[in-house]
């Protein structure tokens, strides 16, 4: 993945496991253009899933299409909440989208502009970190961090970042749809 490339982030929250969630994300349109680079995260906490998207495609032809596809009456309704975080830009690039056996991706939404990135780039230094930029100005959140983190240093980033002003942490595991 270059650096001069846009992310686009689709946070879905739902109490739909994988297998549940995949059939329902296979009735969704996604980006025109990102289909092909798409990584798929999966977070699971007391039964309550959470699920990131992240969609790339290069800079200046971005055209992130998200819609519902129609659904007819035989088709249940399911609760899945989504959360279009924005179209981010790459700031640090240290490790492309492979986690490694033993690691998981621990991902942090900071709400503050102003936010010392130096501080997150010390937390854990063992592992790698992606840090993405708020690209457009409608963008839930002004950063996002992709820690790359062996599973035994997790809890420990976990609880650093909780100290921080990360307002929303998770720990997710990759979980592509067959399809994609």
């Amino acid at each position: 993945m270059a650096k001069d490339k846009t992310v686009q982030f689709v946070c879905f929250e739902t109490k739909l496991d994988h297998e549940q969630f995949i059939a329902q994300w296979e009735l969704y349109t996604r980006s025109v253009n990102s289909d092909a680079d798409v990584t798929l995260q999966q977070s699971d906490k007391n039964g309550h899933f959470k699920y990131i998207a992240q969609h790339r495609c290069p800079d200046g032809e971005f055209k992130f299409v998200f819609t519902r596809s129609s659904r007819t009456s035989r088709t249940p309704e399911v609760e899945i909440k989504i959360k279009q975080a924005g179209g981010y830009s790459i700031l640090q690039l240290e490790r492309e989208n492979e986690v490694h056996s033993g690691e998981s991706k621990v991902f942090a939404f900071i709400s503050s502009p102003q936010a010392d990135l130096s501080i997150y780039r010390q937390l854990s230094p063992q592992s790698k970190l992606n840090i993405y930029e708020a690209y457009y100005e409608n963008c839930q959140y002004p950063y996002i961090l992709e820690y790359f983190v062996h599973n035994k240093a997790t809890l420990d980033l976990v609880v650093e970042l909780k100290k921080n002003e990360a307002v929303d942490i998770g720990v997710y595991k990759e979980c592509m749809p067959a399809a994609v």
